[in-house]
């Protein structure tokens, strides 16, 4: 599989190792950065079977916004909103796939909030992320996804992102969000319910960056055989 990779920062410099490892071929790359493989301006230039993006909104979204064929997989962070409904517009003519964490376990974190949700009616709901100093948006796009699910299931319900200005009780309507950032962490996502005398937590600890780089290698794997159409973990394998 000969794969242009978007973006040539850590993400996709393990992405390139990994991928080789597993036989595959780096067409090219889109990217500011100097690398050793063939430069391209535009998705359907290199003529690669997919493409994998590690970049950021500011280079994906004006690549999106032009019309392409090559099967593609979106692993950026930031600007979810924009990014997913340009990504549906060239669904027609592209299998295109997006999710906000690569990693196949938080997929499966996500359906048990849902289910969590379900049957924790009455209990406080807190959602926390931790990442490396480094990153730079928060919450993570994970934890956006989290919330979503939150706020599907609990009609009514809001997010709360800081409580320094607050003189009053937590009211059973809201969802604390928050966002740790220091070190070097690779990835941490809990999902507290706070009851009457007891705690349920469900958590994700990435241990390395590899998982996300796999995950997007096997996303873009199984694109390439797909029609055109959207794709995310629900649908791909």
């Amino acid at each position: 599989m000969r794969i242009l990779l978007i973006g040539y920062g850590t993400m996709n410099k393990i992405v390139a190792r990994l991928a080789l490892e597993k036989g595959h071929e780096i067409a090219g790359v889109i990217s500011s950065s100097t690398t050793d493989y063939p430069a391209f301006t535009n998705i359907d230039d290199a003529g690669a079977d997919v493409a994998i993006d590690f970049s950021n909104p500011e280079r994906i979204l004006p690549l999106i916004e032009k019309p392409f064929t090559t099967p593609l997989v979106v692993a950026t962070t930031g600007k979810k909103e924009e990014i997913v409904a340009a990504l549906k517009e060239r669904a027609a003519s592209a299998p295109v796939f997006f999710n906000a964490n690569m990693s196949y376990g938080v997929h499966v974190l996500n359906n048990l909030l849902r289910e969590a949700l379900n049957q924790l009616d009455g209990f406080d709901l807190e959602l926390v992320e931790r990442h490396h100093k480094h990153k730079v948006d928060a919450p993570s796009g994970t934890l956006v996804k989290l919330l979503d699910t939150a706020l599907d299931a609990r009609q009514g319900s809001y997010p709360v992102y800081d409580r320094s200005q607050a003189n009053e009780e937590r009211s059973d309507d809201e969802i604390g969000v928050s966002a740790i950032r220091g070190g070097t962490i690779v990835g941490e996502h809990d999902a507290i319910f706070a009851g009457h005398d007891e705690v349920i937590e469900l958590k994700h600890i990435a241990q390395s960056k590899d998982i996300f780089a796999n995950g997007a290698i096997g996303a873009a794997e199984s694109l390439r055989h797909k029609e055109n159409g959207f794709y995310d973990y629900n649908n791909i394998f």
